[in-house]
């Protein structure tokens, strides 16, 4: 039994650490976008940067690519061992009693913003991928701007993309904060810790929606 509570708690502990490794790389996104509202120069600059410097593209994009499969993959690992926990089952339960929506549908939300990463793999990465390694096009470092305007051309793609990020806050709400706990972060800074993690999991994907609406009334 004490074996597969460890077991349990490191799986746990897992998925928080993976999570937290993605706030961080979301943080970072967030940051080079929000600055093409006010900077195309700088956002090229920075987008060419990150674009070109080789550890960052065969380092920490993979490391990345890997996080993300791995939380997702965690998730689901989780989901089905929680369940099967469940041995006696009620006749009637009050979920809501118990918990919040968003605690009770990590999965939903997590399988919508995971829709949306693979659709941004899709649509941003392999294009990259296809036109500087198998095209071998010339770097053209003032590309970058033009690039991200004409993705939110579309009132159709920029509202899926808002959409997506409204999932996002509500995963990032019970998901931010819980992964403090599981790392054992229970002090007296965990009240702020948890307060952090609510504001944080408003204010980055309204950010984004405003760097998206923004961009897309502009064109």
């Amino acid at each position: 039994m004490s074996g597969l509570i460890q077991s349990s708690i490191a799986r746990k502990v897992a998925m928080a650490l993976s999570g937290l490794f993605l706030v961080f790389f979301l943080l970072q996104h967030f940051s080079i976008n929000f600055i093409s509202l006010f900077s195309p120069d700088l956002f090229n600059e920075i987008s060419h940067f990150m674009g070109t410097n080789p550890v960052v593209q065969f380092l920490l994009q993979p490391i990345l690519i890997f996080a993300v499969i791995f939380h997702f993959v965690m998730g689901f690992v989780l989901e089905i061992k929680n369940n099967k926990a469940r041995v006696v089952k009620y006749a009637k339960y009050n979920g809501g009693a118990n918990a919040s929506w968003m605690s009770r549908n990590m999965i939903l939300s997590g399988l919508v913003v995971l829709a949306f990463l693979g659709l941004h793999f899709y649509d941003f990465w392999v294009p990259e991928i296809v036109y500087k390694y198998v095209e071998t096009n010339p770097e053209l470092p003032t590309r970058y701007y033009e690039e991200l305007v004409h993705k939110f051309e579309s009132p159709v793609r920029t509202g899926l993309y808002v959409l997506s990020f409204v999932f996002l806050t509500l995963h990032l709400w019970h998901g931010f904060a819980s992964s403090f706990q599981s790392v054992g972060f229970n002090n007296k800074f965990s009240i702020a810790a948890t307060k952090f993690a609510k504001v944080f999991a408003i204010a980055i994907p309204l950010g984004f929606v405003i760097v998206a609406v923004v961009h897309h009334l502009n064109h």
